[in-house]
């Protein structure tokens, strides 16, 4: 991770600074804590996997670490509220890509990134936020993310349900494959599933062993 920020932004300062802003934003959001990291390295694995190398892949790599900065612009009764959300809630939680976006393009090195991170809740089929593009007109470094973010989702437990198997995951990923999701970065998943059910066992075993 770290070799993969200084590449990229080619100083040590910089990475830090983004390292702040992950972790000012865990701080705030319970539920975010581990989550970017987890969609980050999936995120990773299907940009490799799709052929992505160099910047491109870097980019998108920070990207995932970077796409639920803008949930710092929310307030922290509707980002941690317990439950469903109200219509006007969900308006609310529906406008962070694009504070997400404003944040980061402050920095002329994080263009390519914010443009990633204000796509992220785009779908395949037109139906997402905050613009309702669809199909190749979202980036594919926002379509990939929009596939790890969902995975990371289903398979973690929240306040208010279970986490899902990993077999319900996939079953509802390939259910959506070429209508919420890209079907070729929903192929690239196929591939590296047992990767990452593998992935998830080892860092619930490591977390179990800590707690002990």
């Amino acid at each position: 991770m770290i070799y993969i920020f200084n590449w990229l932004l080619g100083k040590n300062d910089f990475h830090d600074a983004i390292e702040c802003l992950v972790a000012a934003l865990e701080a705030k959001d319970v539920y975010t804590s581990g989550h970017s990291s987890r969609v980050a390295d999936i995120s990773y694995d299907l940009a490799r996997m799709l052929g992505l190398r160099g910047t491109t892949l870097a980019n998108v790599h920070v990207a995932a670490h970077l796409h639920d900065i803008g949930k710092m612009g929310i307030p922290e009764n509707i980002l941690n509220k317990n439950g469903k959300l109200l219509p006007h809630e969900w308006a609310i939680i529906q406008r962070h890509p694009e504070i997400g976006y404003n944040i980061l393009i402050r920095s002329k090195r994080l263009k390519k990134i914010a443009e990633i991170v204000l796509y992220h809740h785009e779908r395949w089929d037109g139906k997402g936020y905050p613009f309702g593009i669809k199909m190749d007109k979202i980036p594919l470094g926002s379509r990939i993310i929009a596939v790890a973010d969902s995975i990371d989702a289903m398979t973690s437990e929240r306040s208010y349900r279970k986490a899902m198997t990993w077999e319900a995951c996939m079953e509802e990923i390939l259910v959506n494959k070429g209508i919420q999701f890209d079907p070729v970065v929903v192929e690239a998943a196929e591939k590296l599933w047992k990767v990452w059910r593998k992935r998830q066992e080892t860092y619930e075993t490591t977390e179990l062993v800590n707690s002990v």
